[in-house]
């Protein structure tokens, strides 16, 4: 079948002039010496900045270090109360001064290398201008050429698309292949009869990049059991998701359960995975653009390692303990901001991990470096269905995630910094795909070039960044470089760089005030003498500040979070209590961390009383009462903690007279 089908593709394929062949082919090796001479003068000038990091690194580091151990040893010398005390201070002084000497001595190296430089840089940003502007040339000329082989109405055509979607699952699948899967039974049997009748599906499959690792028998099965356990499976935005969890679960995804959950399934279930995110999708919990995406793009939504009640669990935790990030308008941020506020860099903490909880609900309690943070940012991403994949670079693990306006790099360096565990291997690969599949209709130009590129026997080849592609291939890449130019398709900044290994970032954050309407601020005592304050009922701060939020509540209302950012702030409540006496105070919260207290102050109290806040892991609970003691009318009441904290999340208080 494959070999008639081969045959019938050939004979259906344009013959090219060889005449435009050769000037194509010639126009892809001038633009990649165009492009050799960019990288060229591009290493030229940053050897340049090099050179200034160096001189940084000597004058900061180096020598300020040594001048801070002098200090250190100077202080420990006139401290010194024995004779051994004092030898000791001195070999460190002598240290620390030798080492202050050699950075001196490096400084002026480096400084001379670096003038030096200096004094070739404006030739050598001249030479960086000419060589990206020769490139522009060379690019505009590949582009004339691949329109010039006069194949752009025979690839918008849907005419061979049958066919050649028939072949390439064949060449994926392999005949042996499904031949073993439908040797298993009659069902199976079945199951590959009818996928190899539907052209429909097939290319459907093909365009979101086909089943993993050619398992399309199994990726049939699972689509087949999805549709049977829902009758919504069939159309529209779910029949997508369907087909997308088959695809990608055709190959099993291992699970990852708690440590003590020694019994929990050993990898996710497809059917499972699907009516998950169709009823919270139904229930309106995934963020309102998940209806419009893709089957690719839902690929890269369904393919997590959490087990189900474990994404449930993400979007409630978030919508109880940080529901601003899911209200925030910045795509770029939604949901994953999280990882900046709440995820805490450093993996002293690590050891702390509960047997009992899951990978990520640890990462959030305990926090960790660059890998465990991006891992809990694709966590959330997914949870609340938004496509994303890891995105690692030299030395650091970042992620991408999809947004309206384009896929975006997060904690990480910019595009052309990584790469991705796709077939999109380059990340800049990764994102040519997603730009033009963003198109729409004019990305299937692309899809078929790549298909008659298998007819024909070429390598594959997914990227420009991959190596040099074979004739259809190329032509399938540079098409879809002319899709993506034609459609000014911008490409997003990334975001988060500076805090991928950092806890807070550089950048100042605006604060943006909240309006709280004075219902919210309502103190309210009832018949039986009972005080609920509401938590942004404070009379200090009145409005939301650098360490202190407030924000509407999924309860209804508004709540206060205070954050683990930021420096520490008191917040007190001025109110009138009907009767003097002593209260049962408590106060309803949220914590993603545990070991976390509060202190209060009531208006005479000479010492702060403790409250010990519980772990409830990111779920709404009630901390233990402690009693205070009220005057009859006006009272304040303060708050306070004793950094560092991790971050707190409350709704209200309660004071109960106690009788």
């Amino acid at each position: 079948m494959l070999a008639a089908l081969q045959a019938e593709i050939a004979e259906a394929v344009p013959n090219v002039d060889a005449q435009k062949k050769s000037a194509y082919l010639n126009a892809r090796e001038a633009e990649k010496a165009a492009g050799a001479e960019v990288n060229a003068a591009q290493q030229r000038l940053d050897k340049i900045q090099t050179a200034k990091a160096l001189v940084d690194h000597a004058k900061g580091k180096w020598i300020g270090g040594a001048e801070k151990g002098i200090s250190q040893a100077e202080a420990a010398l006139k401290k010194a109360a024995t004779e051994a005390e004092r030898e000791a201070a001195r070999k460190e002084l002598a240290k620390w001064q030798a080492n202050k000497e050699d950075g001196l001595k490096a400084l002026k190296e480096r400084q001379e290398a670096f003038d030096k430089a200096k004094l070739d840089e404006p030739k050598s940003a001249q030479a960086l201008q000419a060589a990206q502007e020769a490139l522009a040339q060379a690019k505009a000329r590949t582009k004339k050429t691949v329109q010039d082989l006069s194949l752009g109405s025979f690839l918008s055509s849907d005419k061979l698309d049958a066919r050649l979607a028939k072949y390439v699952v064949l060449l994926e699948a392999t005949p042996r292949g499904l031949a073993e899967f439908a040797q298993q039974g009659q069902e199976q049997e079945a199951l590959v009869e009818k996928l190899l009748a539907d052209n429909g599906l097939m290319k459907q499959m093909l365009i979101a990049d086909g089943a993993s690792e050619g398992k399309y028998g199994e990726a049939m099965r699972i689509y087949t059991d999805i549709q049977k356990a829902s009758a919504k499976a069939k159309t529209g935005a779910l029949q997508r998701l369907a087909l997308a969890v088959g695809l990608e679960h055709a190959v099993p995804i291992a699970q990852s359960n708690p440590k003590a959950q020694v019994d929990a399934p050993a990898t996710v279930d497809p059917v499972k995975r699907y009516l998950h995110f169709e009823k919270a999708f139904l229930d309106g919990e995934l963020d309102p653009c998940f209806k419009d995406l893709t089957v690719w793009d839902y690929r890269n939504v369904v393919n997590g390692d959490e087990p189900d009640w474990t994404l449930a669990w993400g979007r409630q935790m978030l919508r109880n303990y940080r529901p601003d990030l899911i209200a925030t308008p910045d795509h770029r941020w939604r949901y994953v901001e999280a990882v900046r506020t709440e995820v805490q860099y450093g993996s002293q903490d690590v050891k702390n991990d509960l047997p009992t909880l899951q990978n990520y609900q640890n990462i959030i309690m305990n926090g960790g470096v660059c890998g465990r943070r991006a891992f809990f940012g694709r966590f959330i991403l997914r949870a609340f269905g938004v496509p994303t994949t890891a995105r690692p670079q030299t030395g650091h693990a970042a992620l991408v995630h999809w947004t309206p306006d384009g896929w975006v790099v997060c904690l990480g360096a910019g595009w052309g910094s990584g790469w991705t565990k796709t077939r999109y291997k380059s990340d800049l690969d990764f994102l040519a795909t997603t730009q033009a599949r963003a198109v729409g209709e004019p990305f299937l130009q692309v899809k078929r070039a790549q298909w008659i590129g298998d007819a024909m026997g070429e390598p594959r080849t997914f990227g420009v960044h991959a190596g040099d592609p074979a004739f259809w291939n190329g032509v399938a890449l540079y098409t879809q470089r002319g899709i993506i130019e034609d459609a000014k398709t911008k490409t997003l900044a990334a975001v988060g760089t500076d805090i991928g290994e950092a806890n807070e970032s550089k950048e100042k954050e605006a604060v943006k005030a909240a309006t709280v309407p004075d219902a919210d601020r309502k103190i309210v005592v009832g018949q039986d003498g009972v005080i609920t304050i509401p938590a942004v009922a404070c009379s200090k701060p009145t409005n939301s500040t650098g360490k202190i939020r407030f924000m509407r509540s999924y309860l209804g209302g508004m709540q206060l979070h205070y954050s683990r950012l930021g420096e520490a702030e008191e917040f007190e409540y001025t109110f009138e209590a009907p009767a003097a006496g002593k209260y049962a105070l408590s106060a309803r919260v949220v914590t993603t961390s545990a070991d976390q207290h509060l202190l209060v102050a009531t208006t005479d109290a000479k010492e702060p009383t403790d409250i010990a806040v519980p772990f409830t892991v990111g779920m709404w609970d009630r901390t233990q009462p402690v009693e205070v003691s009220l005057v009859k009318g006006r009272n304040v009441l303060r708050f306070s903690r004793t950094e560092p904290v991790k971050g707190l999340t409350i709704k209200d208080f309660t004071l109960t007279p106690v009788k």
